[in-house]
């Protein structure tokens, strides 16, 4: 009688669980006994193979975490603390500038709510000693860099021109009071500061061609001449200027105030890439600068060189940054976007993409890890960075072209956050030396031969 019950229960048990509808409509395509004892015939190992196929399986793969840094090499080099800002500086990038950056990128406009949280990170010329400022390795800086970049080159940038480009130029060739004067204050990002080299006719050739020039009369120097491309330049309270002296020739470097007689500026539109970088064309007409206001050590354009030197690895670790944003964007999506029933990552062509933007990405991370260690050891040359301007820049593109490519259609759309990318990876192709220039800095030095014209 046990016995008798038992086999009822387990038969209610078994019928609770059937569809009666759809047994009834398979046994009109199939021979269901058969198929029954079949599938009673199968073993355990072959059962779960085929409930496997069927999707029985319910556990979710566990994926690897999506990182950027494939040889570790942030782990290895950094030092508890730098490691420790190194990701307050991500957190940063993550919590507050990643979910408005494409809101501000459509617009062409600049963020400026981001500003005093910027200055409360502590990183404004991280690697001066003095000043206010950390006094930090170069390695550190460039890793920041690259940390910025990676969620918006536009961000990156603007942090170059202020802590690179401009306090680069007051600590390198402005006079000890010079110095003290404005340091501080741009390092708290109380005073925020742009550099004018570049004329809309004057670009590659700054070295020997500028048009901008400047004249001693009756004490004052009287600048004349125009500066394009010019970053932050819309709402910038100091600008540096290089202009030519008329009477002896040479470069010379100025800090111009935004309320300086004679100084005007006007935003640039309708760019394609770095779009909440506010770029101006600036216009001097005889505008009066005092000799205390002159870049007492900027003598000639050798001393502008050495700015450029400095910032020109910053630039690489931007490539560096760019690339990785939009490979680890194109890998999240790859490994979420699912068709013909699986998620494309399981697609042999969409993972050779991704290796080959791995491998173009750790090439040049290890580049710009080495070109840094060689900037801390103070070895570094205007060769070392070129080269490295070179390479990275020429990856990145190399980079967010197959980012796009596997988002397929989407890959064009801000949303999914490699579009950026892709246009800001251009303009990195072109600022700090174009990729033209900076090889015959190169091949200059490897052959002994100047190929300039």
């Amino acid at each position: 009688m046990a016995n008798i019950f038992s086999s009822l229960k387990n038969a209610y048990n078994l019928f609770k669980h059937i569809d009666f509808n759809k047994l009834e409509a398979l046994s009109k395509k199939v021979d269901l006994p058969k198929m029954v004892e079949t599938i009673s015939n199968l073993d355990d190992k072959q059962i779960q193979g085929m409930m496997k196929m069927m999707g029985g399986s319910h556990k979710k793969k566990e994926l690897p975490p999506i990182e950027g840094d494939f040889y570790h090499l942030g782990d290895e080099a950094l030092k508890d603390e730098d490691r420790e800002l190194q990701l307050k500086v991500r957190a940063f990038l993550e919590k507050e500038v990643k979910p408005i950056v494409n809101h501000y990128w459509n617009k062409a406009e600049f963020p400026f709510e981001i500003i005093p949280k910027l200055a409360e990170l502590n990183i404004c010329g991280l690697t001066y000693k003095g000043y206010g400022c950390p006094g930090k390795s170069n390695l550190m800086e460039g890793i920041l860099a690259m940390e910025m970049a990676r969620i918006d080159t536009s961000i990156s940038t603007f942090f170059g021109v202020q802590s690179g480009l401009a306090m680069g130029s007051i600590y390198l060739c402005g006079s000890e009071e010079q110095k003290q004067q404005w340091l501080p204050l741009m390092q708290q990002f109380k005073i925020i500061g742009a550099f004018g080299l570049t004329e809309p006719e004057v670009g590659s050739a700054a070295a020997g061609g500028l048009t901008t020039t400047c004249k001693k009369i009756n004490g004052k120097w009287v600048l004349n001449g125009q500066k394009k491309w010019i970053g932050n330049a819309t709402f910038a309270d100091i600008l540096i200027i290089w202009a030519r002296d008329e009477d002896s020739g040479d470069v010379k470097g100025f800090i111009v105030k935004k309320d300086n007689p004679g100084f005007a500026v006007e935003k640039m539109q309708d760019k394609m890439a770095l779009r909440i970088v506010q770029n101006g064309i600036i216009t001097l007409t005889n505008c009066e600068v005092d000799e205390a206001d002159r870049l007492q050590n900027a003598n000639s354009f050798k001393d502008t060189a050495k700015v450029l030197q400095m910032t020109r690895a910053g630039v690489a670790w931007q490539a560096v940054g760019c690339a990785r944003g939009a490979y680890e964007n194109a890998l999240d999506y790859t490994r979420n976007r699912k068709q013909f029933g699986k998620p494309i990552a399981s697609f042999q062509l969409i993972q050779n993409h991704l290796v080959e933007m791995l491998s173009n990405l750790t090439a040049m991370q290890t580049l710009c890890f080495r070109l840094s260690q060689l900037q801390d050891q103070g070895l570094l040359k205007d060769e070392h960075a070129s080269l490295a301007k070179v390479f990275c820049s020429l990856r990145t593109r190399d980079v967010v072209s197959k980012a796009r490519e596997v988002m397929g259609g989407n890959g064009i759309l801000l949303e999914y956050n490699v579009a950026r990318f892709v246009a800001d990876a251009e303009a990195i192709y072109s600022y700090e030396g174009t990729k033209e220039i900076n090889t015959l800095i190169v091949g200059r030095a490897i052959t002994g031969f100047s190929a300039f014209v």
